[in-house]
């Protein structure tokens, strides 16, 4: 890290040598979305191990865990794509995890954590993070954060490596925020390696938190019954980190809002003209891209399309355009 508490380069880069066994590297696809003059490109994270970014952050923070640690377990609080992330990346590194879940979380994103290994405790949205509190009192298990943690957040810049190596030409790049990890990455790896790269967040109107904040002047936190009525359900959480903010504050440009029936439109186009699945919240930078054209800037524009956990009931009522 920097003097100023900020991930650098230097972290990101080593970041990715650490993980580069256990993550893919994944495509930039050419969309429909641009023109000649600036064509959208997706980052297609949904076609990660596992279904989204969070592998890149949980495996670079478990394997910086001294045998001490390790043999204490992990626990973490998630919607789903960081509960299954950091149950593989612990089942690599042959050790325990506990993953505390909001009781709301997709039936398909709990079974997948099950699966992995982990044990899923489910409570209410507002109280992952005291349950995680409770149980780390009880057990001594550490705690990979989700998002606010520099570990997390190099792993997590190992995605804005890989899309200036892959488009040097790149002039804009459209990141989806939740707690704001994979924005803080990209942003500090993309800032660092070029400069005039433009890099703008994007939440759903109805958790929109961090630009609420921008707008304030301050980090907010919205309520948990605010959030939780967005269809992203991986953009639930009711404040950006505060590592996070400081990333956003240094290295972003700007953060746009949109509406869920941008998110339903972004999804159902992502998965029938680009032929990939994602969900919700995976969704929302391009819907980004289609609400807001000042977005599409002249230049290549990458979109991130950051996971594909979706509910399969779900995924048939965006495809067939009922939702």
């Amino acid at each position: 890290m920097g003097t100023d508490g900020l991930v650098t380069l230097a972290d990101i880069e080593a970041a990715a040598r650490r993980i580069a066994p256990a993550v893919r590297r994944t495509p930039l696809l050419a969309t429909s979305l641009g023109s000649d003059d600036t064509p959208v490109f997706a980052k297609a994270e949904s076609l990660q191990l596992g279904g989204s970014f969070k592998l890149r952050g949980a495996t670079n923070a478990v394997a910086q865990l001294s045998e001490q640690e390790r043999a204490r377990g992990v626990i973490t609080h998630s919607s789903g794509n960081h509960a299954q992330a950091l149950a593989r990346a612990a089942r690599a590194a042959g050790i325990s995890a506990t993953v505390v879940m909001p009781d709301s979380a997709p039936a398909v994103k709990q079974a997948a954590t099950k699966a992995l290994g982990a044990q899923v405790v489910l409570v209410d949205l507002a109280q992952r993070a005291a349950e995680v509190e409770r149980l780390r009192a009880d057990t001594g298990a550490v705690f990979i954060p989700p998002f606010d943690d520099a570990a997390v957040i190099a792993g997590q810049g190992t995605v804005g490596l890989e899309i200036v190596a892959d488009l040097p030409e790149l002039a804009t790049v459209v990141v989806p925020v939740s707690g704001g990890g994979l924005i803080s990455g990209v942003a500090a790896a993309v800032r660092a390696l070029a400069p005039a790269v433009r890099v703008i967040g994007v939440e759903p109107e109805l958790a929109g938190d961090l630009a609420d904040g921008l707008a304030r002047g301050h980090r907010v936190t919205w309520p948990s019954e605010a959030t939780g009525r967005t269809i992203a359900d991986g953009l639930r959480v009711q404040a950006v980190g505060e590592l996070n903010w400081r990333h956003v504050e240094a290295f972003v440009d700007a953060v746009v809002t949109v509406s869920e029936d941008a998110i339903r439109s972004a999804m159902r186009r992502i998965i029938l003209e680009g032929k990939l699945v994602c969900e919700p919240s995976g969704a929302v930078a391009v819907a980004g891209c289609l609400e807001h054209p000042d977005v599409l800037a002249p230049g290549p524009v990458v979109a991130m399309v950051s996971g594909g956990n979706v509910e399969p009931a779900l995924l048939a009522e965006i495809v067939a355009g009922v939702a």
